[in-house]
């Protein structure tokens, strides 16, 4: 029987969350929190486990991130090898699991029917899992291809240098990810068996009094309680204690450091980083949260809009990072242009400034009840999220929070304690600073490098005084604090709207704009959903309009950001991006204020001026933004690739970038009114708003653009309305394009292996979505688990415009991107006879799998309108979609799934089209050269010119084009 049942107060949740809590403790300690939700989909569950890579065993370092690849394999009671992430995915679910610095947690989510066995499996990792000798080796493999992904990533190497610049004793100072040398060579060398060392170290350090476990299930709590108790009882509790790592990272040695660092990409970026104490022991004071508002703010007077007003930067951020129980960082980032990263010690000088600011300002009241009343009102009206997310979210916090906050966590500052606030911010001063600065510019300029990651920098002390002098000469600026947010909703309350339409209504359409409107019948939050789609066929002419178009969005997002930042602060967003048809507006939040920040936005598109110190700034960092395209991942690489090839009028990022630097202020400031010349509007309205409301919204949009002597647009020539086309693969034939990586120091290669099906269709999505489903889990074992491929190996279901089809996707040091594609037709083949061989209750139960995620109901309103703006905007305009589908898969018979794998998918099949993607990497060079030589196989077609092939190829009629016709 459990213990510990109701033994705590109350559990506090959001006033509108009707889900049920209970906390229970097992007899062998085992701490859970179970969820009731009946009208929950899925199920989820997720355990944190209270040993991270802190405690890695020296020079075995990575060996609490390899248990965790270890446990998914097997266990005593499910033996065989990977049965429970192919019992996960047939059942409709996903499973997932991270290692943190004192935690690993573990998660999975499994449609309803299927999670009593779920769970069953889930909680054999914690009782005798099998560690296997021949899988120990694969994962290993699997660990080092992890690492071999990040090798060129910024943000790891950035990390890691950090924690290199720390005490050698301290764990922090650790290589937390592991590989091949620390897993494999180094273990082997001192006569260590890696397989011995993984036993040991999960007896030493997994028992069920350091683990939390979250549950999230649709029935009563009485009987969640008693399938968690049966399940989870016998975890072993060998009575660990919770580990803690006493003392500071950082010595005095590490503070009062400038370290020079040169990045992988363009771009210069600069962190300061502070010892405080975590704010985990001061949470309901919130002095991090009071003080990152503070410095990370936007608005006027803010430190961000002065380096901004100055040219110096172009985005900052603040707030505690690397937080333990013991031990915490506050770090400002900043990314700086070209001209900031001359003034770097007037930037410095200019956030201490700002820091003194605070200090002589004193800690302000009004501002922490402003920040309290956002947070509050966040808390008690936030979107329901995924049950997977819920669960890690929450299982993470409970070692640190007592049960009763379990929920809210640091969300909900309520306490106003000037003297915490000011211990934090006297603790940002320059005696205990720690700078990085990054820079290509620092290339040739460094004397040291950092061991895991190859890192090259170099350090240097920076006294007190002399950050000192940085202040004295910094500019004069008006810096100054906030002004009352304008934009905190005050009326929360729910329309009362009659419309119970389950999709959206058309609700107006004129020759200038179409109106769809979606009540929320739902998720009863008061907020609202906006989406405005301007088609500008001067938009997508040429490269040069495609990057015009871009700086456009970017400076009006750079107009709007001191006026807007207050919305954003008080949870109502907005954004304004570039499309290949034009530009979209999109809103989403609290509906109060929102038609004001409509307004405003629709104002500064219709009076768009350009500034030609800002059109400098934003042109530096599109430029710098087109040049680190090449650093993308392999893969990121072939997947650009593929759509070029595929998708009509798209141009490749090189071309626009070698337009970018010619385009000047004057060209920008002719090409706005002549891309707004010829305009068409769709607006998507949903959430708490009224009919009326939605009509006056594009009402307005409509006077301000299209009305009066002087208006801005005229509507679209029917020859205007732009669709959406997509190249037609031959049937027969394989399709293949090779290239070589962008970035020479990139070891990785890819393959995108892509099979091209039908156009959207009701049967036929429904054979290829559960192909894909019984698929997913045998391509992921075969090619990562057995024959360690690559760490990133994935087939996934593509659409493009409503053209749909599957794709596998695989990044690899091991194998060159040819042998790779032969490897996914083997697999294909072997895969074959599996699917012959099914039993007909497996492939029922495949097919009721996947009627239960189309049931799966949207959880929030963001969720619920990227679902139906999908539909408006590739023009299939289907919103009854997952009811005909399932219908469509209750028809289904086994033969016909055989019947459609042997027309579309089976290797040599007459009717099948495939396009390869092979993007070779540095280490696969060699093979690069001797394929592109090589003879081409029969039925085989090598793209040597994408565009000259996307010319020379029919295309799919658009369904975009098939509703423009008023």
């Amino acid at each position: 029987m459990a213990v510990g049942k109701e033994e705590v107060e109350e559990i506090v949740k959001p006033r509108t969350d009707k889900r049920e809590y209970r906390r229970i403790v097992l007899p062998n300690s085992l701490e859970i929190l179970l969820i009731s939700d009946p009208d929950t989909d899925k199920c989820a569950a997720s355990m944190d486990v209270n040993v991270g890579a802190f405690s890695d065993p020296d020079g075995l370092e990575g060996l609490a991130h390899f248990l965790e690849h270890m446990l998914f394999y097997a266990s005593e009671k499910y033996p065989l090898e990977d049965s429970y992430s192919k019992y996960i995915t047939e059942h409709g679910g996903r499973t997932n699991a991270y290692t943190d610095s004192e935690h690993t947690n573990y998660y999975f989510d499994v449609n309803s029917d299927g999670f009593e066995e779920g769970l069953d499996r889930f909680a054999q990792f914690f009782i005798k899992p099998l560690m296997s000798a021949e899988a120990t080796m694969r994962e290993i493999k699997a660990v080092d291809s992890e690492n071999q992904k990040n090798l060129l990533s910024d943000a790891w190497r950035m990390n890691q240098l950090q924690k290199h610049l720390s005490a050698a004793d301290h764990p922090y100072h650790k290589f937390s990810t592991g590989n091949w040398e620390t897993l494999e060579v180094r273990p082997k060398a001192k006569g260590l068996d890696t397989r011995d060392e993984l036993i040991k170290f999960y007896e030493q350090y997994y028992s069920a009094n350091v683990m939390h476990l979250v549950i999230y299930g649709k029935e009563n709590l009485d009987k969640i309680q008693a399938t968690v108790e049966d399940k989870f009882k016998d975890i072993r509790n060998i009575d660990r204690n919770c580990l803690h790592f006493d003392g500071e990272p950082c010595t005095s040695e590490h503070l009062q450091i400038l370290v020079k660092t040169v990045p992988i990409k363009e771009g210069h970026k600069l962190r300061l980083v502070w010892p405080i104490a975590p704010e985990i022991h001061h949470y309901k004071e919130g002095p991090c949260r009071y003080l990152s508002h503070l410095i990370g703010h936007e608005a006027e007077g803010s430190l961000f809009a002065v380096l901004k007003a100055l040219g110096w930067a172009t985005g900052l951020s603040a707030g505690e990072s690397d937080s333990t129980l013991v031990f915490s960082f506050f770090r400002v980032d900043m990314d700086l242009t070209d001209a900031g990263h001359e003034h770097m010690q007037d930037i410095v000088g200019l956030l201490f400034k700002y820091i003194s600011l605070l200090q002589q300002s004193g800690v302000c009241e009004w501002i922490f009840d402003e920040l309290s009343a956002v947070c509050e009102t966040k808390f008690h009206y936030q979107d329901k999220m995924q049950p997977i997310n819920y669960v890690v979210s929450i299982s993470t916090n409970m070692q640190r929070y007592p049960p009763r906050d379990w929920l809210v966590r640091s969300s909900l500052p309520c306490n106003f304690s000037p003297d915490t606030i000011q211990v934090v911010l006297n603790k940002l001063s320059p005696d205990n600073v720690r700078i990085f600065w990054e820079s290509k510019k620092f290339e040739g300029h460094t004397n040291m490098t950092e061991p895991w990651y190859g890192t090259a920098y170099s350090v240097e002390k920076i006294s007190g005084s002399l950050i000192q002098e940085w202040i004295v000469s910094s500019p004069n600026e008006n810096l100054h604090l906030p002004a009352h947010n304008v934009f905190i909703p005050t009326d929360l309350s729910l329309k009362n709207n009659h419309e119970k339409a389950n999709c959206p209504v058309l609700l107006r359409k004129s020759p200038c704009s179409t109106l769809w409107y979606k009540p929320d019948t739902m998720f009863f939050t008061p907020k609202a959903y906006v989406k405005i789609d301007f088609t500008c066929p001067h938009a997508s002419e040429s490269p040069e309009t495609e990057v015009l178009t871009n700086m456009f969005t970017q400076l009006l997002m750079d107009y709007l950001n001191e006026y807007a930042y207050y919305a954003q602060v008080a949870e109502l967003f907005y954004g304004i991006t570039h499309t290949d048809r034009g530009f979209q507006v999109t809103l989403v939040g609290y509906n109060h204020k929102l038609r004001i920040l409509l307004e405003t936005v629709v104002e500064k598109i219709a009076s768009f001026k350009v500034k030609a110190d800002r059109f400098a700034v934003i042109k530096e960092m599109l430029i710098k933004g087109y040049q680190n395209l090449k650093f993308q991942q392999p893969y990121e690489q072939a997947m650009n690739y593929s759509a070029l090839i595929l998708q009509d009028h798209t141009c490749p990022w090189t071309e626009e970038l070698e337009a970018l630097p010619h385009l000047q202020v004057e060209d920008l400031a002719k090409f706005v009114p002549w891309m707004l010349s010829r305009a068409f509007v769709e607006c998507y309205t949903a959430g708490n708003l009224e009919k009326n409301e939605a009509e006056s919204m594009i009402q307005h949009i409509e006077d301000v653009f299209f009305k009066g002597s002087n208006h801005i647009s005229r509507t679209l020539f029917p020859s205007q309305h732009l669709t959406n086309r997509v190249v037609k693969l031959e049937k027969g034939k394989s399709y293949f394009y090779s290239v070589e990586g962008l970035n020479p120091s990139d070891e990785n290669s890819a393959l995108v292996h892509y099979i091209q099906v039908h156009q959207d269709d009701f049967m036929l999505n429904v054979k290829l979505q559960l192909f894909a489903l019984v698929a997913k889990q045998p391509a992921f074992h075969q090619l990562r688990s057995v024959e360690q491929l690559g760490y990133i190996t994935v087939l996934l279901q593509r659409n493009d415009s409503g053209i749909r089809g599957v794709q596998f996707v695989i990044q690899s040091t091991a194998k060159d991107p040819a042998h790779i594609d032969l490897r996914v037709e083997e697999f294909l083949k072997g895969f074959e006879s599996k699917l012959y061989d099914m039993p007909s209750d497996e492939f029922k139960s495949n097919v009721n799998a996947l009627i239960d995620m189309k049931l799966e109901k949207h959880k929030n309103l963001r969720e619920e309108a990227g679902f139906y703006w999908r539909e408006i905007s590739d023009g299939t305009l289907k919103f009854d979609r997952k009811e005909s589908e399932i219908a469509a898969l209750r028809q289904l018979t086994q033969q016909e799934l055989i019947d459609f794998f042997n027309e579309h998918i089976k290797v040599g099949a007459p009717q099948k089209r495939s396009l390869s993607v092979r993007v070779y990497g540095n280490s696969h060079s060699s093979e690069y050269a001797t394929h592109t030589n090589s003879p081409v196989q029969p039925c085989c077609v090598k793209i040597d010119d994408i565009f000259s092939f996307r010319r020379s190829q029919p295309l799919y009629g658009s369904f975009k084009g098939s509703h423009v016709k008023l």
